[in-house]
């Protein structure tokens, strides 16, 4: 098996990470995988805001905290959040974000970082306190976060994979 399809068929979803930050060179790699993804007509018009430091991340999450009455969440505590935001306008926002998320999850992974995607923001991001932070973060008013890339080092290792049973139909 090649090592894209061994990459493709180890990913997994992590919900418990390591406290240690991200390397600059790792991040840099996965963004830059991020921004090769495909859009639509290729406009690019995704924004990913990168979010680190204690302070900055307990921010964020003490705003959504209070926007989903839940005081126990935390986007898991990943040492890095990223936030990809695209504009309002565009009717492709959310499939775009999908095809940069996967490239930056499939980027992590071959670095030996797990990442998890995280969605209440795009549900959240217009609630008042939580736009004052993404206000104070650069995240556009013109944009909805569409997602959310929590990454780091996983605490536990991956698991085993799931059988797969989606349908798959040749039509010929």
């Amino acid at each position: 098996m090649n090592e894209v399809m061994k990459n493709l068929l180890t990913r997994r979803s992590v919900r418990a990470f390591r406290s240690d930050q991200v390397q600059k060179e790792d991040l840099e790699q996965i963004l830059q995988a991020g921004l090769y993804a495909p859009s639509a007509m290729n406009r690019q018009t995704w924004q990913f805001t990168v979010v680190q430091g204690e302070s900055s991340r307990q921010k964020l999450i003490e705003a959504m905290q209070k926007a989903l009455n839940n005081p126990n969440y935390n986007f898991y505590q990943p040492p890095t959040l990223i936030l990809v935001s695209n504009e309002r306008t565009n009717s492709n926002a959310f499939a775009d974000t999908g095809c940069t998320m996967e490239n930056m999850f499939l980027a992590a992974h071959s670095l030996g970082l797990s990442t998890v995607w995280i969605n209440q923001l795009k549900d959240t991001c217009d609630m008042p306190e939580v736009r004052k932070v993404l206000d104070e973060f650069g995240v556009p008013a013109s944009h909805i976060v569409c997602a959310t890339v929590a990454l780091g080092y996983a605490k536990d290792p991956l698991p085993a994979p799931r059988e797969r049973t989606g349908v798959i139909k040749y039509v010929r």
